[in-house]
């Protein structure tokens, strides 16, 4: 299509020239007629002949002109349909990964308390190697109940978010699911720097609770340190509340940085991928985050990992 408004710009500009051409000619023939044709000096100089010449280059200017913007809106045209198609292209492989993910989620758990059931009820088991299975069954549980606690925040977060506000006290909040967390995770270095006595805020818990819990699993599960560290920071600046999520991960790339909070976007593809998740985590954080009108950032941790800073306004607190 490119090539035929480019053609037909050309046959139309030697139209064009071959007209006036074609004028000229005529035109000089009627001036020598009339006796008004002196010279080829005296002609070109002639009222009638500069007017004919203004006009055909109207006309040329006219040709590139709308030429131009044919060619400009249908170069706009491909673009805006090849952004829309890759879009689609992308979207569709992010449903894909998310149902193989789910899938594996959900599978996975379920055959694992299936299998715990069915050693209970064919075996007769020591004390410890009940203890041992029915541990495993409770964490397999949570693990699921986990996921489908996402996904149906997920679908509330699609529909309208709208945060339960209730006073809070973020420090304790912080404060107890960061110990939990290391209870959870005894292998990983979580440390915390939390300020005492920040205000009160008006926050959604339940919200606020899925921010800080996915933000620590995050960073525990892309991280391949031999020696993996979180560390989180909640502090009281002039304006704001910072809460901060520090690990030495694998770290995020610039590109990726602008796609993570998408929802069902994660790095690689099911087929290649050894993490677990869904995709759901960070897209989470970020609607809860813009929920509480605050935001978030992504930050490279020098040398090695990945900084979350969130801040909730001051003009939002009790």
């Amino acid at each position: 299509m490119l090539i035929a408004f480019a053609w037909w710009s050309v046959l139309l500009y030697q139209k064009n020239r071959d007209a006036y051409q074609a004028k000229v000619e005529l035109l000089a023939m009627g001036m020598a007629a009339e006796g008004k044709y002196h010279s080829d000096d005296h002609f070109y100089h002639s009222q009638s002949y500069l007017e004919l010449t203004k006009k055909y280059q109207r006309q040329e200017w006219m040709i590139f002109g709308e030429a131009s913007v044919f060619i400009i809106s249908l170069v706009i045209g491909i673009w805006l349909i090849n952004r829309g198609y890759n879009k689609e292209i992308e979207i569709a492989d992010q449903r894909r990964n998310f149902l193989l993910s789910i899938t594996h989620e959900l599978k996975s758990p379920i055959a694992s308390i299936r299998l715990v059931l069915e050693t209970f009820l064919k075996r007769k088991l020591k004390p410890e190697q009940i203890e041992k299975l029915g541990n495993n069954a409770i964490n397999d549980s949570e693990r699921l109940n986990e996921l489908v606690n996402n996904l149906l925040l997920a679908a509330k977060l699609e529909a309208a978010y709208r945060p339960h506000l209730e006073p809070l006290q973020l420090d304790e909040l912080t404060e107890d699911l960061v110990e939990k967390m290391d209870e959870k995770f005894p292998k990983v270095q979580i440390e915390h720097n939390i300020q005492k006595g920040i205000p009160l805020i008006n926050g959604d818990k339940m919200g606020l609770v899925s921010v800080i819990t996915n933000l620590i699993e995050n960073a525990i599960k892309y991280n391949s340190s031999t020696s993996p560290s979180i560390k989180v920071t909640l502090k009281e600046m002039k304006d704001s509340i910072n809460l901060t999520f520090t690990d030495n991960g694998i770290g995020i790339s610039e590109k990726e940085k602008k796609k993570i909070f998408q929802r069902f976007y994660r790095v690689g593809n099911e087929d290649t991928r050894t993490t677990k998740g869904t995709g759901l985590g960070l897209y989470i954080v970020d609607q809860i985050v813009r929920g509480h009108q605050g935001k978030i950032k992504v930050l490279d941790n020098r040398p090695q990992g990945t900084i979350f800073n969130i801040t909730f306004p001051k003009n939002k607190l009790i």
